[in-house]
């Protein structure tokens, strides 16, 4: 009788054991994923995201993958659209993991976008982006937003650096993500006329758009013949507004 006292006391330590090992592998895996979710949580290029880490600082980051990339540069705008001013050409675009600390926002209704470079003048804008308050604010926070430079300015972060040869689109006449050629004009009070000419590289005219009737429109690139570097000229009620180029990439 003794022996099996004995020995269901000894299940009954054995099932405490048990259970306990059992929360600790829970536990440890617990951990295991939420390190993970974290690590995992930030999309890669062109995806990017855009927190608000209190006290006007707005935390820009992204993950890169590229690797023929060539320029990344932060703009900020009052709507999703238009009037995009860029705020930063960061030093090394190269970097796997990299960031901004924007402390020149009006507020936080502030859209943004990164204009992203690579080999062969290719080039694209990521979608616009507000920023988001971080659920996941720690007393540790202000030192991870030391990894990033902070402020507003288009020239690289690092002054003891020359800055690259950036180049920086047009905020009226680009390349749309999906391959034609965008017009956004500028959203006046007053109403305007707009004209745009288009050349070839060495200047050779395509055509011109006399009287622009849309806003926000694309042109079909099948206009212009070939893949490559364009120039273009836009008109403001008759007055030469900007000149400029932009370039369509090859489909194949």
């Amino acid at each position: 009788m003794a022996a099996l006292s004995l020995s269901a006391n000894t299940r009954i330590q054995y099932f405490s054991r048990s259970n306990s090992m059992k929360k600790l592998v829970l536990f440890f895996l617990f951990c295991s994923t939420i390190e993970s979710a974290v690590i995992y949580a930030q999309d890669t290029l062109p995806k990017f995201t855009v927190k608000d880490a209190g006290n006007n600082r707005y935390v820009i980051a992204w993950v890169n993958t590229f690797t023929n990339i060539k320029q990344i540069s932060i703009q900020r705008s009052f709507d999703s659209l238009t009037g995009y001013k860029t705020i930063l050409t960061v030093a090394d675009p190269t970097t796997p993991e990299n960031g901004y600390v924007d402390t020149k926002a009006i507020n936080d209704h502030m859209f943004y976008r990164l204009y992203i470079m690579l080999d062969k003048g290719i080039y694209m804008f990521s979608a616009a982006k507000r920023p988001v308050l971080d659920s996941f604010r720690r007393n540790d926070f202000t030192t991870r937003l030391d990894r990033f430079p902070s402020g507003d300015s288009i020239s690289s972060p690092n002054p003891n650096k020359s800055r690259p040869n950036a180049f920086v689109p047009s905020l009226y006449v680009y390349t749309h993500r999906d391959g034609y050629v965008r017009i956004s004009l500028p959203d006046d009070e007053k109403p305007k006329k707009y004209s745009v000419k288009f050349f070839e590289e060495d200047d050779t005219m395509l055509f011109e758009i006399k009287e622009i009737k849309e806003k926000d429109f694309k042109i079909d690139k099948a206009n212009f013949f070939h893949a490559g570097w364009f120039r273009f000229e836009l008109y403001e009620d008759g007055k030469l507004l900007e000149r400029h180029k932009f370039y369509l990439e090859k489909e194949f």
